[in-house]
């Protein structure tokens, strides 16, 4: 089991469990950076409660860092409310609904199962933005800390009924037709690889009237029987069971339940990049309104959009620059191609319930028009496009900047090629593109490209790397 440095972003603390202080995620170091939070919230909050939101998902580290939290959080005179094993959006929708000001998931989302990590939410149950993200760092790094008194010491409270909560939520948004559901009669599977959509997720389909439902995986140990990343190569023991029949469609989701990716009735990948487009496509067809998704997401998003005659905008990878973009667009559905799915009439969170509902409700609509329509034949009425992610491995003495700007340097200019800076740089051809980006969490460059078919999205990716192993 490799240990890694421990990762500080913008977006929270991630590590692997156990290691020096500094090197993995460790006691010390889980509660400096919950009171460098808990600081900026006191300094920043608007609301008038105290309350903090604490939720996490199965990991087998999951107690340990919950109790290390909610203690600390509690010294800084914070009362919580712990809401139990809870995905990323029952977290997220249980500050607003508790008028909080901030949560805290802890999750390391699809990593495997030795991480964990906190992940940092304002009073609007959305990620930090990279100012605030960055005042955390600061604040853990200069421990400019000042803790409660014990006459000011937070309260705790556990609150088990955010699952229901969340559910009842997603029933009562006008675009899931339940009634159409329940006749349709579905017969589905999900694997929720050992954490808590395994709670969450049956609930969810029992509300939705589905009763044949199949479950894999969905004890929520922690102890993930396969890599909790929903990507083809993980998910062999899913495909398997769908290829028998029976079935209509598998859902899997990532650990915390953000991500969500289909599997067709013939145990073939929907893939994940066409689970936004989906569900754009059934809330476009009732709902005028913009989209917006990452530089490395689908084209096949822009083009759905397009025929409904709305207008398609690209973000900055990451959750939080999808949600700005998606505020100041008028934007109806919108969310990231890893299978996140960010509906606003929900809440401004990536959340594979609402996905599913949606899914499930776009589907026995057009088996209305089109009885026995499966899946796959769905799958195949949407563009077609391949998505190749490389990746380049740095070293120490690699000036990535420099790179990709010569990079943009090279390819501004020529006809028929767009480049786009906000976020690496992205090379748009005419039918296929390349978009380069330092990870956030890994010491890599991020080589994702599309193109027609997986030959030619490969073919053009590896050009691109060829440029900059040149330069190296």
């Amino acid at each position: 089991m490799r240990k890694m440095s421990l990762i500080k972003s913008i977006s929270g603390i991630r590590g692997t469990i156990g290691g020096k202080v500094g090197d993995g995620l460790n006691p010390l170091d889980i509660v400096k950076f919950t009171t460098a939070y808990a600081t900026l919230v006191r300094r920043t909050t608007t609301m008038d409660s105290k309350k903090i939101v604490v939720g996490r998902d199965a990991r087998i580290s999951g107690e340990m860092v919950k109790n290390l939290v909610c203690g600390t959080l509690m010294g800084m005179g914070f009362d919580v409310v712990n809401i139990g094993l809870a995905s990323t959006p029952t977290t997220e929708i249980a500050v607003t609904m508790e008028g909080a000001c901030g949560g805290i998931i802890i999750t390391a989302s699809h990593n495997p199962r030795h991480w964990n990590a906190l992940k940092l939410l304002n009073e609007k149950g959305e990620f930090l933005n990279a100012e605030e993200g960055n005042e955390v760092i600061r604040i853990a790094e200069s421990e400019d800390f000042e803790f409660a008194d014990v006459d000011n010491i937070g309260k705790y409270r556990e609150d088990n009924t955010y699952d229901q909560k969340h559910v009842d939520l997603v029933l009562g948004l006008d675009l899931v037709d339940v009634p159409a559901i329940k006749k349709a009669g579905f017969k589905v599977a999900f694997d929720s690889v050992n954490s808590v959509g395994g709670v969450i997720l049956p609930k969810l389909l029992a509300a939705l009237g589905v009763n044949d439902v199949t479950p894999l995986y969905a004890e929520p140990t922690g102890d993930f029987q396969h890599n909790p990343e929903p990507l083809e190569k993980n998910l062999s023991d899913i495909m398997t069971l769908m290829s028998k029949g029976g079935k209509d469609v598998a859902f899997v989701v990532d650990p915390d339940v953000d991500r969500l990716a289909f599997i067709c009735e013939d145990g073939t990948m929907y893939g994940e990049e066409y689970t936004l487009v989906t569900v754009a496509d059934y809330v476009l067809k009732h709902t005028p309104g913009n989209t917006v998704s990452n530089l490395s997401s689908t084209r096949a998003l822009r083009d759905v959009t397009r025929k409904y005659g709305q207008q398609y905008n690209a973000a900055a990878v990451g959750e939080v620059n999808v949600v700005t973009k998606m505020k100041e667009t008028n934007t109806v559905i919108g969310g990231e191609g890893n299978g996140g799915v960010i509906y606003p009439a929900a809440h401004y969170g990536r959340d594979a319930l609402v996905g599913i509902a949606l899914f499930l409700s776009h589907l026995a609509h057009e088996r209305e028009k089109n009885a026995g329509l499966t899946v796959s034949q769905l799958r195949a009425t949407y563009p077609e496009y391949h998505i190749a992610k490389n990746r380049i491995d740095l070293d120490a003495s690699t000036d990535v900047d420099a790179i990709l700007a010569k990079v943009k340097e090279m390819y501004s200019g020529q006809p028929d090629v767009e480049v786009n800076d906000i976020d690496g740089v992205k090379i748009d051809f005419k039918n296929m593109w390349v978009h380069l980006r330092k990870s956030n969490t890994e010491p890599i460059i991020r080589v994702y490209s599309e193109a027609a078919t997986m030959a030619e999205a490969d073919e053009i990716g590896k050009k691109i790397m060829d440029v900059v192993y040149s330069m190296k």
